[in-house]
């Protein structure tokens, strides 16, 4: 059964066949036919009266023309007074394509041969208003409905060429954010110092009470900012989840300290049902009545559950789920997720209320997606560490509101991600000095970002064995030159041992501040000599043997003093400095070279 345009137009297409059919048997005709509808172009019921012999064109019929307009779904006939081109129907030329014949309008997407054809599900564009939501298929210089200017963008969409728009374009709530206060949508400049005066440092970011809390805001620079959009990413299962969702328990408690009230957040998972977060919440001891769940990948819902239960913050997990109504592509993919940013990002600048982002990583450590994304955000963090091992690391890639050098150290545990205040502790074993088996164990102090913690290195050289070497969580070139130094310069005959060389928990040393300590270590096991206790060594290690200087030597041997050691060796050059400090309870020994320390330590 078809429908009734298609039966119009099959009507339309009988009649001008039997018209033509009594002009090929009429030697003198009334009826001139266009050319077109003998190479094919045959436009549905279109025909022109030129009207009986001997007549003036002042008294001739005016000239006929019906098309089928696709808008009204009907055919539109046109009288033209001139008795030449006829006035065309008034559709609107973005939307559809059209193929002009003789005068007349024919449409590619009724009848033809191809030519001008509108193929269903190719993409089109749209021009839509961002204040009020009004569409159009022409660009304008300004809105034909609200009268501004300059608010008319253009949007891709796809769809066949019948689709109504009311179904493909975007929804008010996106395009305009029509429930924003007028006064949040346009602003006008303002002067700089009038803004500053406005902020008060101690009150305007949010703060997080604990010791979870506290390494999240040395992170963030003191806290969160309010309006501001942060993006956590990390390896799956290293707790991106966990941590958010304990910041969203935080936030949502308040800090009575601080003067910051109980306020509600809501946390939107794209890929964990409203249970299963609960469940999780309950395991870590996070009930709270102003924490709120919602699983939901629309980012349009998720903004007006936000605007309803106006909360203080919202946490998304993650933005690789979210999709927006309108934009082409799947959930994950470059478009879905860089118009879903940028609209997370509209919201938390007009409304002040921030927004944190969890993002999924590739195979190669980056963030998934668009490299846009990490342009937008205010905040970039990475979360590192071995899902084996219980400490992790919480790293600042960019900040626009602090430093990228702080580093946040937790350790995961059954109550969830745990603030770590000293993080030697994680790296460091209990000594014992007078037991065998430690002999090949060191000290050192490295700096990640703004904070100095120690580590150690284990050497193990095995005798009688081929020559191998082999290294974890050191780089193979260094530990070979090391090895390599000390038999030229130390002269120890190293050439038929094994050596093993290892930092302790996993740790990476990427750090030249560990030459001596590798160096101390290989000897401590080749001697098989324990290091004694409350020692620790800090320099750089050349080709001659000579020890140099590292950054930052204060940092490091004030924190060696305030965990209770005895004695650092350090480069001869730098002794005097670090003598003139007076720090108390720990002893500055200089060494110029690698035998110098050799002598200095296992002669005792």
């Amino acid at each position: 059964m078809l429908a009734a345009p298609n039966m119009r137009l099959l009507r339309s297409l009988h009649l001008c066949k039997t018209l033509r059919h009594l002009s090929s048997q009429n030697p003198n005709p009334c009826l001139k036919f266009p050319k077109r509808y003998n190479s094919g172009f045959a436009a549905a019921g279109e025909f022109a009266w030129s009207g009986l012999p001997g007549e003036s064109s002042a008294q001739q019929t005016p000239a006929v023309q019906t098309v089928f307009d696709p808008v009204s779904g009907r055919l539109v006939t046109k009288h033209d007074s001139k008795g030449g081109k006829g006035t065309e129907p008034d559709v609107d030329e973005d939307n559809f394509t059209s193929t002009t014949q003789v005068g007349s309008r024919v449409y590619g997407d009724v009848i033809g041969n191809g030519i001008g054809v509108k193929r269903p599900g190719k993409s089109r564009s749209v021009y839509v208003c961002e204040n009020c939501g009004y569409s159009d298929g022409q660009w304008w210089g300004m809105c034909r409905q609200c009268q501004k200017t300059g608010s008319m963008k253009r949007l891709t969409l796809e769809g066949a060429a019948g689709e109504k728009a009311s179904r493909i374009r975007l929804r008010e709530n996106v395009t305009r954010s029509s429930w924003l206060p007028r006064e949040t949508v346009t602003q006008n400049p303002v002067k700089s110092s009038d803004v500053c005066s406005q902020i008060d440092e101690l009150k305007w970011r949010i703060t997080l009470p604990g010791p979870s809390g506290a390494e999240m805001e040395r992170v963030l620079g003191g806290g969160i900012v309010p309006g501001s959009l942060i993006l956590v990413g990390g390896d799956p299962g290293v707790g991106k989840s966990t941590l958010l969702l304990q910041v969203a328990a935080l936030i949502a408690k308040g800090n009575a300290i601080a003067g910051d009230p109980p306020n509600r957040v809501i946390y939107v998972s794209g890929e964990e049902s409203v249970e299963q977060i609960g469940n999780r919440a309950s395991r870590l001891g996070l009930d709270s009545d102003e924490l709120f769940l919602h699983a939901s990948t629309d980012v349009e819902d998720i903004l007006e559950q936000t605007k309803r239960l106006s909360a203080k913050a919202l946490i998304v997990d993650s933005i690789q789920t979210m999709y927006l109504q309108g934009v082409p592509g799947s959930a994950g993919g470059v478009p879905q997720v860089k118009e879903c940013s940028a609209a997370l990002l509209r919201f938390a600048k007009n409304t002040g209320i921030p927004v944190l982002l969890i993002g999924h990583v590739t195979k190669a450590g980056d963030i998934a997606g668009p490299r846009v994304l990490e342009h937008i955000v205010d905040v970039v963090l990475y979360m590192e560490g071995d899902k084996c091992l219980s400490h992790r690391l919480l790293r600042s890639v960019k900040n626009r509101f602090g430093s990228t050098d702080e580093l946040g150290i937790f350790r995961m545990t059954q109550s969830g991600l745990e603030g770590v205040s000293n993080p030697s502790e994680i790296f460091l074993s209990e000594q014992h000095s007078d037991s065998d088996y430690l002999a090949g164990l060191a000290v050192t102090v490295i700096i990640d970002g703004s904070r100095a913690f120690l580590i150690e290195i284990q050497a193990l050289c095995i005798a009688g064995s081929p020559s191998y070497m082999h290294a974890n969580g050191i780089q193979n070139s260094r530990a070979a030159m090391l090895i390599s130094v000390i038999r030229k310069q130390a002269r120890l005959n190293l050439q038929d041992n094994a050596i093993f060389l290892n930092v302790v928990s996993g740790v990476t040393l990427t750090e030249t501040a560990g030459d001596l300590a590798m160096a101390a270590a290989i000897c401590s096991s080749f001697l098989e000599f324990p290091i004694p206790k409350g020692i620790a060594f800090i320099a750089e290690v050349g080709l001659a043997g000579e020890l140099r200087g590292v950054p930052q030597m204060e940092k490091r041997v004030n924190t060696l003093a305030k965990l209770g050691y005895k004695k650092a060796i350090v480069p001869k050059s730098a002794q005097k400095a670090l003598l003139e400090l007076k720090i108390e309870g720990i002893e500055i020994l200089g060494c110029k070279n690698l035998k110098e320390m050799i002598y200095a330590v296992f002669n005792t």
